[in-house]
């Protein structure tokens, strides 16, 4: 790949990092024991039987939001660092390079193509 669509695709991942972040900032905290975690605030709407109900349904939905949010932060981050340690671009299963058209696609992809669908049994 060459040196300007890595730079191309990095600027995307430190794009999507930011998002990624801001949007787990409205309803998580970072925990203070470790800085790529973060911990869905429990909401508070009141004392009432119905209001209670609300809050549990609110911060279980947040909860799922937080870890799929996490999990592509984090996919987001092991890319970035890929780049910086030369190693970008290579499948994490196969070790063949990832196909260019795939991770100007999705830069935060880790797999090639065919160990993706044989992973979803895609064949």
């Amino acid at each position: 790949m060459d040196a300007e669509k890595l730079k191309q695709i990095k600027t995307q991942l430190l794009e999507e990092e930011k998002r990624l972040t801001q949007e787990l900032g409205q309803f998580a905290d970072r925990s203070t024991h470790n800085t790529d975690d973060f911990n869905a605030k429990f909401p508070q709407f009141g004392d009432k039987y119905d209001e209670n109900a609300s809050e549990v349904a609110t911060y279980s939905d947040e909860l799922g939001t937080e870890h799929t949010l996490e999990k592509e932060l984090r996919d987001v981050t092991d890319a970035l660092k890929k780049i910086e340690d030369g190693k970008y671009g290579i499948c994490k299963y196969c070790h063949k390079p990832i196909d260019e058209k795939r991770l100007l696609a999705r830069p935060a992809s880790s797999a090639c193509i065919s160990c993706k669908k044989q992973l979803t049994q895609e064949i």
